[in-house]
């Protein structure tokens, strides 16, 4: 059951703003270097995608339509479900966290992980998340806009304009310097892997100072703050079960049902915590609450249920139905497995 320990530095990150936040010049220029950061990390972004990759990926389109559709479908359509829930479990403010973190794309290096020690289908893992990320970037600005509405902190012609100068613009960007720079950003990938980090701690500053400083905080109780963790763990372990049966229903192969699971039930952080920044404002901290609890229950759920897996029996105990359906399924990603 791991914890992560960026987690621990995000939440040091939120304890510090709470007792030292950023305010008059000092906001100012904390939101300057925030805006910066963002803009960065989506650059990086970009540039680490890999298109040649993303379309090869193609081949095996079922499966990364299935992962889309958990990701921008079934994970809204339950978060618009979670709206009952308030006022008995959730304030308005944090039900609109939880909505917003059923809209952010999955992870792409956790769902790797995960899928690898299950002996799943990896380069399946690798396609599906670069995939939701690559969508998420349009798709969850634009669901956010049309779920949340003025509920968000307001969203207006600025706001989908910050989304497109700040979000769209630096990875197109990324994208287009890819063959120059590709090389570089692969070679330096851990140090970058820290600016990476350390920026996100900077826009979790910012976003809480700024919470603080509005006192938004005072909105949570720790009674609240239980029920949102029962509610989203009620919300990862139908997610998980609908993945991994939903995807037998499909008749995809076993590897390619570890594949789905891990990719379809989780939410990325990393991409989740700067565009709370830039759509939520000085709601932001209420908005990126529940994502990072969600994140570091994901964590140590799927690690508890990778290691499961892989014990699994090798796929020649797989009933014949289930390895003619895997043979099906399977041809392109999985063949380069090996």
């Amino acid at each position: 059951m791991p914890v992560d320990p960026y987690i621990l530095l995000l939440l040091g990150t939120v304890g510090l703003a709470a007792l030292v936040p950023a305010r008059g010049t000092t906001a100012d220029v904390a939101s300057g270097a925030s805006t910066a950061a963002i803009a960065f990390l989506f650059f990086l972004y970009g540039a680490r995608l890999s298109t040649r990759e993303a379309l090869d990926g193609l081949k095996h389109w079922r499966l990364h339509v299935t992962v889309l559709a958990c990701t921008f479908l079934i994970f809204p359509l339950l978060g618009l479900a979670a709206r009952g829930l308030v006022p008995v479990l959730l304030t308005n403010p944090l039900y609109q966290g939880l909505l917003f973190l059923t809209l952010v794309p999955s992870t792409i290096q956790s769902s790797i992980a995960f899928t690898s020690m299950a002996r799943g289908n990896v380069p399946a893992a690798i396609c599906a998340g670069s995939f939701s990320s690559l969508v998420g970037i349009v798709i969850t600005p634009l669901l956010a806009a049309a779920l949340l509405g003025n509920s968000g902190g307001g969203f207006s012609a600025d706001s989908l304009l910050k989304i497109v100068l700040q979000l769209l613009v630096p990875f197109m960007a990324g994208q287009l310097l890819r063959r120059w720079i590709g090389t570089f950003v692969t070679r330096h990938k851990k140090v970058l892997g820290l600016v990476d980090r350390g920026s996100i701690l900077l826009v979790v500053y910012t976003a809480f100072s700024e919470g603080m400083v509005q006192g938004i905080w005072h909105q949570v109780s720790p009674l609240r703050l239980g029920g949102l963790m029962i509610v989203e763990a009620v919300l990862l372990a139908l997610m998980l079960a609908l993945t991994w049966y939903g995807s037998k229903g499909l008749r995809f192969g076993r590897e390619d049902r570890i594949a789905i699971q891990f990719a379809g039930s989780k939410k990325s952080l990393a991409s989740g915590l700067p565009m709370a920044s830039v759509l939520f404002g000085a709601h932001a901290s209420l908005a990126v609450l529940p994502l990072m609890l969600f994140h570091q229950m994901q964590l140590m759920v799927c690690a508890v249920i990778a290691k499961r897996r892989s014990h699994d029996p090798e796929p020649e105990e797989v009933t014949a139905p289930d390895r003619a359906a895997a043979s099906r399924t399977a041809v392109g990603t999985t063949t380069r497995s090996g």
